[in-house]
């Protein structure tokens, strides 16, 4: 990899874990947990090891220091504290040293101590080695591996990142967590282990031989640094890749109960809705778990205000059809889809009943007659619990076009027309 390449492919993945740091701070201003915290600080610390270890950055540090190669220090030392704090954050997911707390605090206490020692160590070794002559970015292990101390320095270093790696990715292997987004988070942690490994197993190699004299390694060990990039862009995967389809999922059922907004909130009382512009917000790009679950707040006021409205004569019209064969044969619908275009139905039979009463009233009359014609009857799936009302909504929003929702929305209609019998 060329220096030219380097600078490019280092800023690119510093730029993208400062984004993701600020994002998890965020996150952390809501939910304030030591994971998140460490998450942040992680990805923090990565974006300034990758500022300085990218070359431009890296000449930058050593000019400001005065010596050449001084960014591998705080480079390195940067590099041992993100994956000291990777290997925290899966201690602290293990649901089996959480029911021990105890042993947990002892757990993570020793292996901080252990990083800490490490790294006062790695400081040590450097800060005697001698390091005069130009800096070699990309080549720093190679062009001073004939130095002693240079030698102990690295000795520690790849020696702690093989063990936090190792035992890191062995730990993702072996904890097995309810959540499926935090399991999907570790199996990530774990191929991105086995990638910053691969710059243990292609920089150890280079540095004994170069030490010994034969340099015909280096570009091995500068491939190392290759292994290491992969490892953190998937490691930044596992971090926030379940996140991210979270978000997206957020956005496209915002986007997916509109047209349930706009029927029981936009066409019944406004001020149902949380602000002005809410029916504006088609896919909001910030706080998008907040304005969905207002979104789900919004529906069910609107609901509920249309209950006076509601007849159940609609409801069972659309059961009636859809036991029919002729219905059957063309789309068989579960019974939580039933249920969803049952509810569908009778929301937009309330919605037309509210409508053409207000639009009896003279100009200037009196529509309290609007606020409570009769009383408020039941909806399908009004014992829904809490934690799946948003489900349930979706499959009513989805449902306020199905054909079985307009034949039964006709029947009805024509059934309550002067002259017309009701079945």
């Amino acid at each position: 990899m060329s220096e030219r390449l380097s600078d490019i492919v280092y800023l690119f993945v510093a730029a993208t874990t400062l984004v993701l740091a600020l994002w998890k701070a965020l996150a952390l201003r809501r939910d304030p947990t030591a994971p998140l915290a460490l998450t942040a600080s992680m990805l923090l610390c990565a974006t300034l090891v990758y500022a300085m270890a990218a070359p431009v950055g890296y000449r930058t540090v050593g000019e400001w220091a005065g010596k050449p190669s001084f960014a591998t220090l705080p480079v390195y030392l940067g590099i041992l504290t993100c994956f000291s704090l990777v290997h925290i954050i899966t201690l602290l997911w293990d649901p089996r040293r959480r029911r021990r707390p105890r042993l947990l605090r002892r757990t993570v206490r020793h292996w901080i101590l252990g990083y800490i020692g490490v790294a006062t160590l790695m400081i040590i070794f450097f800060l005697l080695a001698d390091l005069d002559g130009p800096a070699d970015p990309l080549r720093f292990n190679t062009a001073f591996a004939d130095d002693p101390m240079v030698l102990l320095f690295l000795a520690v270093f790849l020696t702690t990142l093989s063990s936090g790696t190792l035992n890191t990715w062995w730990q993702c292997r072996n904890v097995k967590l309810s959540d499926p987004q935090l399991q999907h988070s570790l199996r990530a942690f774990g191929v991105a282990m086995l990638g910053v490994f691969g710059y243990v197993v292609c920089g150890a190699p280079a540095i004994v031989a170069a030490a010994l004299g034969y340099h015909g390694l280096d570009t091995v060990g500068v491939f190392g640094s290759t292994c290491g990039v992969i490892g953190t862009i998937v490691m930044c995967y596992g971090l926030s890749g379940s996140a991210v389809v979270v978000w997206l999922r957020q956005r496209q059922d915002f986007r997916r109960l509109q047209p349930l907004w706009e029927l029981v909130v936009a066409r019944v009382d406004e001020d149902l809705a949380y602000s002005s512009d809410s029916s504006r917000r088609r896919r909001p790009a910030a706080n998008v778990g907040f304005n969905l679950h207002r979104r789900v707040i919004e529906i069910l006021d609107g609901t509920r205000a249309l209950r006076p409205w509601v007849s159940q004569d609609p409801v069972e019209r659309l059961y009636i059809l859809a036991a029919e064969d002729t219905w059957g044969e063309k789309e068989q619908l579960s019974a939580p889809e039933l249920q969803a275009a049952a509810t569908a139905a009778a929301l937009r039979d309330a919605v037309r009943r509210l409508q053409e009463l207000r639009g009896s009233l003279l100009p200037g009359g009196s529509d309290e007659g609007t606020h409570r014609p009769g009383e408020p009857a039941a909806l399908p799936g009004d014992d829904t619990p809490a934690g799946e009302e948003r489900e349930r909504l979706l499959l009513v929003a989805r449902a306020l076009s199905h054909p079985l929702v307009y034949a039964a929305l006709e029947e009805s209609t024509a059934s309550s027309r002067p002259g017309r019998p009701r079945a």
